[in-house]
């Protein structure tokens, strides 16, 4: 049985239909790339696996449990930890009450993202506010580390970020590939970046999954018409 199972997963905005029979897999301690160009429907997906929209039709697991009936705090509680688009820290909270706020108990705590972050222990009394792009990035993957999840989903980690920036966000997702147990989603349009650390790629098009397989297989020809690349 696969960590998380998506199966012909439709979804709406109001009476706009946004996912088409949208499928997916994640076996345990795999990476998955989940890419697409602009508005394709990766969000509304991260989304729905999340509990922010809701599914009409299709399957949607995690862990054997149907999420399609949970709302998101539950889900959350399975494993499921977000790193969202736009980061969105808690701007009035310091860095170590930013990760605090989201702790559970298990194997990551403030020393241990701060191992993975050294620059998060310099800024530990910082205002989240008054850090810089790349330092709230970091804060973000910390604090979703912070609730200990079997799933971290990351969206749009990179976007945005000083090239010297990206890859130390790159490292550091790398380096979480090789944590034990931990599956990843990444959401990224960086195929350079995502052939050293995915295992298998989903490609969506206008809501539907056009294509998908193992990173390693993707074509340039397929890049190019599904990407842009």
């Amino acid at each position: 049985m696969s960590l998380l199972e998506l199966s012909g997963v439709t979804a709406f905005y109001g009476p706009a239909q946004a996912l088409f029979k949208v499928s997916l897999s994640l076996e345990e301690g795999e990476v998955l790339a989940l890419m697409g160009r602009n508005g394709m429907g990766k969000s509304t997906t991260i989304k729905s696996i999340c509990r922010m929209v809701a599914v009409k039709e299709g399957e949607l697991t995690f862990d054997g449990h149907d999420l399609k009936s949970l709302p998101s705090h539950k889900a959350a509680r399975l494993g499921i930890g977000l790193v969202p688009e736009g980061r969105r820290c808690f701007p009035n909270l310091n860095v170590e009450e930013n990760l605090s706020a989201a702790a559970r108990k298990g194997a990551w705590d403030f020393e241990r993202v701060c191992k993975l972050f050294p620059r998060l222990k310099e800024r530990r009394t910082q205002l989240a506010a008054s850090l810089s792009g790349g330092e709230q990035q970091m804060l973000a993957i910390g604090r979703a580390l912070m609730t200990n999840p079997r799933l971290l989903i990351l969206d749009e980690a990179t976007e945005g970020l000083a090239p010297v920036v990206r890859q130390e966000i790159w490292q550091a997702i790398s380096e979480l590939r090789k944590e034990a147990g931990l599956s990843i989603l990444v959401v990224d349009k960086t195929v350079k970046e995502l052939e050293k650390i995915a295992d298998k790629a989903v490609i969506l098009q206008r809501g539907e999954t056009v294509w998908s397989g193992a990173m390693a297989d993707m074509s340039q020809d397929i890049a190019a018409e599904y990407l842009g690349v």
